[in-house]
């Protein structure tokens, strides 16, 4: 790994079991109805492919879940979330490659379009005609390319310290964005740690150094790394070697030159983003989202960089109960 963040994948994201046997002799209703009372288990996808979901919050209205990574899981935002599970249920899922899901040897099956489809399974599996998307990060291309293709499906989304809609000029801005936060011995020792990580004797004690450094730019000025309640670290050794190892490098890979703007017009599905003014992803690109989908709202978060709603909860909370309300 370099010490220059720029050239880094594993920068994109964030910073990024119980298996519940459904049988029964109704058919499709009978195992949905299964499905959408248990708090854990898992669904089918595509082939072999396996993801864990995990469903907090007791209200009617369902809100999906998507981490940021990619490679990552669920487990570094179900603690921070738990003040919007008061109102809505929410449904967590491990993508594939990463945390308690797949991660499949064939390491092609791990481009954006076998996520699409990973999406889509699980709105088929929980029998949800139309979703609603609360995404962080990596997951906001998720949530994107989704509505994009599947337009009639997303009734509304939410981009929390979101990617921008282009690839044009963002890792150059972002990588220095990071770097200049970052001491050369942070950045020395953040490359020590991620090879520890995934080749050491300890892969969970070196993933824990690791995102002790790597989460300290992600954050702004002054705030510390132990206001994030979610565990980083959670999944088992292999996970962690896959997801951050192969995962997040074959996932990004996947999307190329992206370029998603001439679409966007045609996303009419209320989006509101919330992005941190403090956050390394800069500011003007992500104001693209909100320039070219006709029914999204940007607020720019002050005091805040990639984690808005635990850095800000004052503003984010709020903010997001009323756009769900409306």
């Amino acid at each position: 790994m370099p010490s220059s963040v720029k050239n880094n994948p594993v920068f994109f994201l964030l910073p990024c079991c119980l298996c519940l046997a459904l049988f029964s002799c109704n058919g499709d209703n009978a195992r949905q109805s299964a499905a959408s009372t248990a708090r854990e288990g898992y669904f089918n996808s595509a082939g072999d492919i396996r993801l864990y979901y995990r469903i907090i919050g007791q209200g009617a209205d369902t809100l999906v879940m998507l981490h940021g990574g990619p490679g990552m899981d669920s487990e570094y935002m179900i603690p921070d979330f738990e003040p919007l599970a008061q109102q809505y249920k929410l449904l967590f899922y491990d993508q594939r490659g990463g945390g308690r899901s797949s991660l499949p040897e064939d390491t092609s099956r791990l481009h954006m379009t076998d996520h699409l489809t990973d999406l889509d399974a699980l709105r088929r599996h929980f029998g949800l005609e139309k979703l609603t998307l609360v995404a962080h990060s990596f997951g906001t291309a998720l949530a994107a390319n989704y509505a994009i293709t599947h337009p009639g499906r997303v009734e509304r989304m939410v981009f929390l310290g979101p990617v921008p809609p282009m690839r044009e000029g963002f890792w150059e801005r972002f990588g220095d964005a990071v770097n200049r936060r970052l001491t050369p011995a942070d950045q020395a020792e953040l490359a020590r740690q991620y090879d520890a990580m995934i080749e050491g004797p300890d892969t969970r004690a070196a993933c824990r150094k690791f995102w002790e450094i790597a989460l300290k730019p992600r954050l702004a000025a002054g705030r510390k790394v132990s206001i994030i309640k979610g565990d980083c670290c959670a999944a088992t050794t292999e996970a962690i070697r896959y997801g951050m190892g192969i995962t997040n490098a074959i996932t990004l890979e996947s999307l190329g030159n992206w370029d998603y703007r001439p679409e966007l017009p045609l996303v009419r599905a209320p989006t509101l983003i919330l992005h941190g003014e403090e956050e390394a992803i800069p500011m003007d690109l992500v104001e693209e989202w909100a320039k070219l989908m006709p029914n999204a709202t940007l607020v720019k978060v002050p005091r805040a960089a990639h984690f808005p709603y635990v850095e800000r909860p004052d503003i984010a909370w709020p903010a997001i109960g009323e756009f769900l309300r409306e």
